[in-house]
């Protein structure tokens, strides 16, 4: 599949995906959809390591293009659950199951459905110039893609409230005070930082990254017994891992561990 929407590369275990409609700040289209679905299977069948997503040009993501789905005058209104059902409920799903970590780069605005799918990352960064914008309520719609789940459980009922219902500009830097991303980074140094983490991942023991993902996505809707009960099993399947012997190994003996990511 050639790619016109969005960049891809996947090398050295390292899969990037770039959105790349900088005139319209990235916003979703179908075909959008379409070429990212494609992509994250092959990062799905091959060996990644991680992932990296980032925008082309000044934004992340605007979210949904509106002029994707033009309607004319007496048309039946758009089903909307359908579209969700279609193509963002998909999208989140696999970038929460993907057995890799997954660091988003947040270079610009991300409002909307691309706040969203930014948030569905593990690892989430942000350039100090960047924002976040829930601007679903300016349609008179509520946050998808996630919005409902995730703000919540990363910010508080009171600020995802507040977010949700009135859709101001959150900046990066408040959005690390609040939680909601890992760190918000000096615009001149975002790349560095972005580039040392697809390093830091593409050697880590990725196995035992997939897990960890798994338990603490898990613990959102267990109970303590469950999930002392999942770590239980996580853990004997990753005592019988290469990565483990080599971490052991390479502890003992003092050196640098290589882990295989298996």
């Amino acid at each position: 599949m050639s790619y016109q929407d969005i960049l891809f590369s996947f090398e050295a275990g390292i899969a990037r995906i770039t959105l790349n409609r900088p005139d319209k700040l990235n916003s979703f289209t179908v075909r959008m959809h379409g070429e990212i679905a494609d992509a994250l299977t092959k990062i799905e069948q091959g060996h990644a390591r991680v992932l990296v997503i980032t925008g082309a040009g000044r934004g992340f993501c605007a979210g949904q293009d509106l002029s994707d789905r033009q309607m004319s005058a007496g048309d039946a209104p758009p089903d909307l659950g359908m579209t969700i059902e279609t193509y963002y409920a998909p999208l989140v799903r696999r970038l929460r199951a993907l057995p890799c970590p997954i660091v988003v780069g947040v270079n610009g605005v991300a409002a909307g459905a691309g706040a969203n799918v930014a948030l569905a990352g593990d690892i989430v960064i942000a350039k100090e110039s960047a924002s976040f914008i829930q601007a679903f309520c300016r349609l008179g719609l509520l946050p998808d893609t996630g919005g409902t789940y995730v703000l919540p459980r990363l910010v508080g009922h009171a600020r995802a409230m507040g977010l949700s219902l009135l859709g101001d500009k959150l900046s990066a830097r408040d959005a690390q005070d609040w939680g909601l991303i890992w760190k918000c980074v000096a615009d001149d140094a975002f790349d560095a930082e972005l580039n040392r983490l697809a390093e830091h991942f593409s050697q880590a023991p990725t196995k035992g990254l997939a897990l960890t993902k798994q338990a603490l996505n898990a613990s959102l809707n267990h109970t303590l017994d469950e999930q002392l009960n999942l770590e239980r099993d996580l853990m004997r399947e990753l005592g019988r891992s290469q990565d483990y012997a080599e971490g052991v190994a390479a502890f003992l003996a003092k050196r640098t561990p290589q882990f295989k990511g298996e």
